[in-house]
């Protein structure tokens, strides 16, 4: 199974960018669907953005729409989560996930029951 890392992460102003990466350690990364998933404090981890196995398609959460992309290069065993035009309320631990494309299908995917590997999540800061 592959092990993802998350990085990127920071504290920044509101109207900022930052760009996160997943990187897979171990495994076949191109194999995998990748989601990009948020948890703010005291809320339930929530769906950001998805891609498929060959970043053909992606999918987002209506709250990112036009300011986030998501991306991928399986050469580099990596994705990306480019945010821009950050506000307050994107606030959260940022986790990618994969999702393996022979037991899911291609992808992209927005539900958490679809993927099966999860990093261990970045933490994301937005000050006024």
């Amino acid at each position: 199974q592959v092990q993802l890392v998350e990085s990127g992460g920071g504290l920044v102003q509101a109207g900022d960018s930052l760009r996160l990466s997943c990187t897979a350690s171990t495994g076949s990364f191109s194999t995998y669907a990748v989601g990009w998933f948020r948890q703010a404090p005291g809320k339930t981890r929530e769906f950001v953005a998805g891609i498929s196995w060959d970043g053909a398609a992606t999918t987002y959460a209506e709250s990112v729409k036009g300011r986030f992309t998501i991306s991928r290069e399986n050469a580099k065993n990596t994705a990306w989560l480019q945010m821009n035009s950050l506000k307050r309320e994107d606030t959260a631990i940022y986790s990618c996930a994969g999702a393996l494309t022979t037991k899911r299908g291609m992808g992209p995917f927005a539900a958490i029951y679809d993927y099966d590997a999860w990093g261990q999540g970045t933490q994301v800061t937005i000050s006024s």
